[in-house]
């Protein structure tokens, strides 16, 4: 395995992150505590999560959430290995029906990470992401939150879910004003398909000194050979098939291209954001541990010039970053 520091951050985690948004939902407990095990032995060491992850579950609409955590907890009380990774959880999305249980006011903060503690079954978390912005909270009010659970031994650093550029550069100059870390990662949707943070986002984060997480790294099975998939019988959802319609001309190139590589698709979807110095390690979420052994390949994948130029072609980004990709 390769590891990498967490942007500016001593911290060091695996070029892959193991997402477990389907802990509780697709996956049962005991497929999930396989993978886990499967993510330690490849030397995976980083494990996202977030309090939302794995619900609902039944028609009161909190009593689902939280079981991505509660199964990561139980599998850290049996396995003993919560000083082998480093972990890293989310906060903003709704987890009770009051007017209070969402967002991240410092009541909300505050009462969100101890849950979160409690259902993980440890008493600090690595990471703890804002999952959102949140426009009517201000920054004072959120950093002052933050600096407490610090103070207090219940988080080591923080990072930022879905920002935009802007929202990244408010935040540290608040933080910089109150002489803290501020934000250590920002984790953002970010593949060949979905390349707008480059505008923006990718600039702000290496101007701050983050480390990119990038989630759904395949753009939700799109870039997982789903042609190749569908003509061996496979059946898409109606949802796929809409967007296969839509990119028909560019998954046929994207796919003809891996297999002159010789490469699975995915693996070369995974490869090109490891490509990036902004990235830290993208998010993998499998279902089964055989998904989690074979993106390993993607470590070992050198994407030359010449491929990265063809890739650019299918699947053209915003033209470069902000305000060169339109202005001049």
């Amino acid at each position: 395995m390769q590891y990498t520091h967490l942007g500016r951050a001593g911290l060091k985690v695996s070029r892959l992150c193991l997402g477990t948004m389907n802990f509780g939902d697709t996956t049962d407990e005991q497929t999930s505590f396989n993978i886990m095990d499967a993510a330690i032995d490849a030397g995976i060491n980083f494990f996202d999560s977030a309090d939302v992850y794995g619900g609902p579950q039944s028609p009161d609409m909190a009593k689902g959430y939280g079981l991505s955590e509660e199964i990561i907890g139980r599998w850290l009380a049996r396995s003993g290995k919560r000083n082998r990774i480093v972990l890293a959880t989310k906060v903003y999305q709704p987890m009770e029906t009051g007017p209070n249980d969402k967002y991240l006011s410092a009541y909300h903060i505050r009462r969100a990470c101890d849950e979160s503690l409690r259902r993980l079954k440890t008493d600090h978390i690595d990471l703890y992401q804002m999952h959102h912005i949140d426009r009517s909270t201000p920054w004072e009010e959120i950093w002052q939150a933050m600096e407490q659970l610090i103070r207090e031994g219940k988080i080591t650093y923080v990072g930022s879910s879905n920002f935009a550029g802007w929202n990244i550069a408010t935040a540290q100059c608040s933080a910089i004003s109150r002489h803290v870390l501020g934000l250590s990662s920002e984790q953002s949707l970010y593949n060949l398909t979905q390349r707008s943070i480059e505008l923006e986002v990718i600039p702000a984060i290496r101007h701050f000194g983050l480390g990119l997480i990038p989630w759904s790294p395949l753009g939700g099975g799109l870039l997982g050979g789903v042609l190749q998939k569908t003509r061996e019988g496979r059946r898409a959802s109606p949802a796929m098939e809409k967007k296969i319609a839509r990119f028909r001309e560019q998954l046929e190139a994207w796919e003809t291209l891996c297999n002159d590589l010789g490469e699975r698709p995915s693996d070369v979807a995974l490869a090109w954001l490891l490509h990036n110095s902004a990235v830290t390690a993208p998010i993998v979420g499998p279902r089964i541990p055989d998904q989690l052994t074979q993106s390993l390949r993607a470590l070992d994948i050198s994407l030359s010039e010449d491929t990265l130029r063809c890739l650019d072609e299918i699947w053209p980004g915003p033209g470069g970053q902000a305000p060169e990709a339109y202005a001049w």
